[in-house]
């Protein structure tokens, strides 16, 4: 089976389920400038995080990354994450099962 979406026709502010149900869990934030996400972590979880369109500053246990469109930022869910749009931005984000190896 394959599902295809288009990010924009996507329903949720600031996060969208991109696919529901199924992992890994993909998400698609989109926040208007100035708008932020409090600080929260995602355990047990590997986050890549892909910035598709504005800026973000993205807090990583308080250590603070600009993001711009295009870049793509990998991390540890265990660390606190919140991001601040500095403009109007849209991102993916992909949140895997953190694996046993």
């Amino acid at each position: 089976m394959t599902t295809i979406h288009t990010l924009n026709e996507l329903d949720g502010q600031p996060h969208a389920n991109v696919f529901p149900d199924a992992e890994p869990k993909t998400i698609r934030l989109t926040l208007d400038a100035g708008g932020e996400v409090a600080p929260h972590s995602h355990p047990d979880r590997e986050i890549v995080f892909h910035l598709i369109e504005g800026t973000i500053e993205l807090e990583l246990d308080g250590e603070t990354h600009e993001l711009s469109a295009g870049d793509v930022a990998r991390f540890d869910g265990d660390q606190e994450i919140a991001p601040h749009a500095v403009e109007n931005s849209t991102a993916l984000i992909v949140l895997a099962s953190r694996s046993e190896a």
